[in-house]
């Protein structure tokens, strides 16, 4: 696996009272290429109808920076095929669009940025912000009241950096909620504002005209000089909850954020299954101390074998089990779990993208908490079948356990744009 990765995660929150949102996220991959295509489009409105319109411009958006297309060339497409609304004279969604591709020696990344209405992308050296050339495309829209202009730009990320874009529910936020409010025609606010919380509870950085680009971006720079190493991840999650923090904790729009990172690798070691010979359990011992990161051991027979070549016992873990069978400790492992049943409903979670917040509290909830914060996955499956055992179950088992962890590598690099390789002993 590469020493050098590409950290792309999201959050987001809906505006308040709504079940959908008109912001959408949409990432996609060439299959056995090294370009990626990351969109943040915003529908005009919310809801369903700023859903549909998002969600067309974000697909359309990938099917053409995905092909040969020039990026400006693709950003003019777009914007020549959304409609434009009969009121406002305006486009039906916004959009930013990343082509990010992986150099072919794995020491760089190269990114196509194309932008159109949404907030400026922001882009930061270690904590350092820095600005970036952009060219002007000025497009000619007959229907069209105001000047239409897509940014375009390309430039490169290396270790450490950081390229930040969100809706305008960040940049916004809070916007009706400081100590001098400017009319708004529109009706929403205006029960917005009837509710509101008195004036000095607020937030004192957040003023009238809302949180704003320059205070985003200090938060931002904060919190990356105070923890160089954050995840996309967890960096998108404080961008979107101090935004929240400043509608009162009501969205006043959809609040969406982005953040693509290139970093070292996290890396995960799930083990699972017993290895064909004793001279393979020493192998295992072996790659297990020598490991650079987290690791996951799966089954019984599993954890009693891991536990005997690192001279450590098995002890009992008294955390949450919920349905699923009761977790284990062994010291210096991250996670113990039972093996069939757990893993089988960890594929069957991360297949079908449910939110760790949507899941009971048990070990399969806990192994997907540490494969979402990590950025490379191993797998090490044992093949050994008990002679000593006349247990036509065993065999099954066995059997079951190979699609299921397949199921699992290819819902990690489908799903989560991790990587994740399978070996076997």
């Amino acid at each position: 696996m590469n020493d050098l990765c590409i950290d792309i995660d999201y959050s987001q929150l809906f505006k308040h009272g709504q079940n959908i949102g008109g912001d959408v996220y949409y990432i996609d991959r060439n299959e056995n290429s090294n370009v990626m295509t990351v969109i943040l489009s915003d529908g005009l409105g919310s809801g369903v109808r700023a859903n549909v319109l998002a969600s067309l411009t974000s697909h359309m958006a990938s099917k053409l920076s995905l092909s040969p297309m020039d990026l400006e060339k693709s950003a003019e497409v777009i914007m020549d095929t959304l409609p434009i609304d009969s009121v406002k004279g305006i486009s039906y969604s916004t959009f930013t669009i990343a082509r990010i591709i992986f150099s072919d020696d794995k020491t760089f990344v190269r990114v196509e940025l194309a932008e159109y209405d949404n907030p400026d992308s922001l882009r930061f050296i270690g904590s350092e912000p820095v600005e970036w050339d952009k060219t002007a495309i000025r497009l000619k829209r007959k229907a069209a009241i105001k000047e239409e202009i897509v940014y375009s730009s390309t430039f490169e990320l290396k270790e450490g950096d950081r390229l930040v874009f969100f809706s305008d529910g960040v940049a916004q936020s809070g916007i009706a909620l400081g100590p001098t409010q400017e009319p708004r025609e529109d009706p929403a606010y205006t029960v917005f504002r009837s509710h509101r919380r008195p004036v000095q509870s607020l937030p004192s950085v957040v003023k009238s005209k809302g949180w704003g680009m320059d205070n985003a971006s200090a938060f931002i720079q904060k919190k990356l000089a105070n923890n160089p190493d954050i995840s996309s991840r967890q960096l998108a999650r404080a961008i979107v909850t101090e935004a929240n923090k400043n509608d009162g904790y009501k969205p006043n729009d959809d609040i969406t954020c982005c953040v693509i990172g290139v970093k070292k690798p996290r890396r995960t070691l799930i083990v699972t299954g017993a290895p064909r010979s004793r001279e393979s359990d020493k192998k295992l011992g072996e790659r297990i101390k020598n490991f650079d990161g987290q690791v996951i051991v799966c089954g019984g027979t599993t954890a009693k074998i891991v536990a005997r070549e690192l001279g450590k016992d098995v002890k009992a873990d008294k955390s949450p089990a919920g349905n699923l069978p009761p977790a284990s400790k062994i010291e210096g492992i991250d996670l113990v779990t039972e093996g069939m049943l757990t893993l089988s409903e960890v594929a069957k979670r991360l297949s079908s993208g449910i939110l760790l917040k949507h899941m009971s509290e048990d070990a399969a909830k806990r192994m997907i908490a540490l494969l979402r914060e990590t950025d490379q996955v191993e797998i090490i499956v044992g093949t050994k079948i008990n002679d000593d055992v006349d247990d036509p179950s065993m065999a099954a088992k066995i059997g079951l356990r190979f699609p299921t962890v397949d199921e699992i590598r290819r819902a990690l690099i489908k799903n989560y744009f991790k990587e994740c390789e399978v070996s076997y002993l």
